[in-house]
């Protein structure tokens, strides 16, 4: 770690906070969606994936799209500020490696799922299959928020990480 000033210490924790907070606001955002939303629409198909339409107020998957989006950025630019940082960087990719794969999974599974299940909303008859399938939906994605949310709390060691860091260089 050569050439590491106060500045650039001072330019890295700025970056690794701004993204831990956005993470935690985006887990809040997970957990109420999952919590309060998901138990909702998952509760009759299709009667209840009007709960879905965008007609009605603010769409998710705009607002997901948007999260997301803002988010990965400011992830890949706290990357680029801790990249001297080598016990700091290496945490953040893992952490991004983890994220991306929850992503992938997310652009893979849940996101094709939940696009069908709005273009059902204002349909009549629900069938075995689609109560498993939102089901399966419902389960599976408490296991993706409690990924989410994992990767959130490992920011928080490498915070800490900085903190040593900068005590070690700089007293």
């Amino acid at each position: 770690m050569e050439h590491i000033t106060t500045d650039y210490l001072t330019r890295a924790e700025c970056w690794l906070f701004f993204t831990t907070l956005v993470y935690f606001l985006m887990n809040g955002a997970q957990l109420f969606e999952t919590a309060v939303l998901v138990p909702k629409w998952t509760a009759a198909p299709p009667f209840t994936f009007n709960l879905l339409a965008d007609k009605n107020g603010v769409s998710l998957k705009t607002f997901w799209t948007v999260f997301h989006s803002i988010h990965e950025v400011i992830f890949i630019l706290t990357i680029v500020f801790c990249w001297k940082l080598p016990p700091v960087r290496n945490g953040l990719l893992v952490l991004f490696g983890i994220h991306f794969a929850v992503r992938a999974w997310t652009l893979a599974y849940f996101a094709p799922l939940i696009i069908g299940f709005e273009k059902m909303a204002g349909s009549t008859g629900a069938d075995e299959n689609l109560m498993r399938k939102t089901a399966q939906w419902r389960k599976l994605n408490y296991i993706r928020v409690g990924l989410f949310i994992a990767v959130s709390l490992g920011l928080i060691p490498l915070i800490g990480q900085l903190f040593h860091i900068q005590t070690t260089l700089f007293g």
